[in-house]
């Protein structure tokens, strides 16, 4: 599930493959951008932004996309094959060529000139896969697509005071949905909100406003924590163990790690968009949907999320 520890990974992998580089094939496969032609164009930069990516491109234009819950990027060498999905999930294709050039002698009945060859190097393309925000901006505009996000947690605007100040907004607000919600703070998703709620030991139903005082300063400098220590790891981790990489997401009715009690689900949302939510009923304190180990239920509220 992307969040902003896969979307730094995804940035990193597309700017080491474009940056740098000359665009040599650029296929939109949206209605909006389909006769668009970047070809010739220079990749200038590739950056995250929350759960957002920019890819920055000469003549002041940036891609913008985001991954939602299925999207990805995937990159591939010259004849390598394409395993992302499906090609009528394909967005959009991105080609780069980096080139050099050499310079050989060539001689005249009266002088010897330089005559510079531009060679073409190895080729990289980036495939974007199921991505349901794909836009072109200006980049002087990129701010429509990102300005709404609240402090980064892996970026370098990180401002923990205010990400805190944005999450006690609304104190009467469930603190999961208040961790999700990207205006508050930018890269949480719904693997980190179960898990960080199980490390403070409450309930991801608890209203932030009710979140014990030692627990709240420590929020945001914990979130920021379990980010950066799985930004350049393959496998996301929250417990350092091996082989149990999380503690609660994902682990619906299996024993709980730290006290062994059958871990509960059930959906959390905005009414919109239910998400799963994992929990030990026995490990964090405050307000949870009355389930069996192992069910689902749902439990609508009426905040609204942004990412």
């Amino acid at each position: 599930m992307p969040e902003g520890d896969t979307v730094w990974q995804t940035a990193k992998r597309l700017h080491a493959a474009l940056a740098g580089k000359t665009l040599t094939r650029t296929d939109f496969r949206v209605p909006k951008y389909a006769t668009v032609d970047l070809t010739g164009r220079t990749v200038l930069d590739v950056i995250p932004r929350g759960k957002h990516l920019l890819t920055r491109i000469e003549g002041g234009l940036t891609v913008h996309s985001h991954l939602g819950m299925e999207g990805s990027w995937k990159v591939y060498a010259e004849h390598q094959r394409w395993t992302g999905g499906p090609t009528h999930q394909i967005r959009v294709i991105l080609t780069a060529t980096a080139t050099a050039t050499h310079t050989s002698a060539s001689a005249s009945a009266s002088a010897s000139t330089i005559a510079p060859t531009t060679i073409p190097g190895p080729a990289h393309t980036a495939v974007g896969y199921r991505l349901p925000v794909l836009d072109l901006l200006r980049t002087t505009e990129e701010q429509r697509a990102v300005g709404h996000l609240g402090p980064d947690l892996l970026g370098p605007d990180w401002d923990p005071a205010r990400a805190l100040t944005n999450l006690l907004g609304d104190p009467a607000r469930p603190l999961g949905e208040a961790l999700l919600d990207q205006r508050n703070l930018a890269g949480i998703g719904n693997v980190y909100k179960s898990e960080l709620c199980f490390l403070l030991r409450v309930t991801p139903w608890l209203p932030v406003g009710a979140l014990p005082a030692e627990h709240t300063t420590q929020l945001p400098v914990l979130a920021k924590k379990l980010l950066e220590a799985n930004r350049d790891r393959p496998i996301r981790s929250t417990t350092g163990r091996r082989g149990q990489d999380l503690f609660v997401y994902g682990r619906a009715n299996r024993p709980c790690l730290r006290c062994g009690t059958p871990i509960r689900a059930a959906d959390q949302g905005d009414g919109s968009r239910e998400r799963p939510t994992y929990w030990c009923p026995d490990c964090q304190a405050g307000p949870a949907p009355s389930t069996t180990p192992g069910t689902t239920t749902r439990r609508r509220t009426q905040h609204r999320t942004s990412n």
